[in-house]
């Protein structure tokens, strides 16, 4: 269990200082968009207050409460599964999907919404949506346990 913690620390670390750094020392909160190298990568505000790609966002309350309990009765029940696993692999995707996870939920409870500002565009196409270092951090984590989980190989 020790990677899991160890790596859902420093994704938690991670996101949160990105978030610091960009959204307030560099101020992108008020100034909205900085090209830092266009069209491949720009830092644009956006305050998610749903899910991916803003899906569930209707400004609610509600909605708010319930994706900070989804996420922590999910990343228990990851936590809870992980407790007999012994293998590598999958403990930093649980530690990944877990950091991530607590990361947006801090987000949740200090500004009300999820602080988005990585924008990656490419080859013509304009991607309109933002991510950060959390989302990054719980999608790589959920494919991991999916390659990684699963009954175990006898030597």
């Amino acid at each position: 269990m020790r990677h899991l913690w160890i790596t859902a620390a420093a994704v938690f670390a991670l996101d949160q200082l990105t978030k610091w750094l960009v959204v307030h020392a560099m101020d992108l909160k008020s100034v909205g968009h900085i090209d830092v190298l266009p069209p491949l990568l720009t830092f644009r505000m956006a305050w998610n207050r749903g899910v991916n790609f803003g899906l569930l966002a209707d400004d609610g309350d509600l909605t708010r409460w319930l994706l900070i309990a989804l996420a922590l009765a999910i990343s228990a029940w990851v936590i809870w599964w992980m407790q007999a696993e012994d293998r590598t692999l999958p403990l930093v995707a649980a530690g990944l999907l877990i950091g991530g996870a607590m990361g947006n939920v801090i987000d949740r409870l200090i500004y009300g919404a999820v602080a988005d500002f990585l924008n990656m565009s490419c080859c013509g196409i304009d991607n309109p949506f933002a991510f950060n270092v959390a989302d990054v951090a719980i999608f790589a984590g959920a494919i991991g346990l999916i390659l990684f989980t699963g009954e175990k190989k006898t030597p």
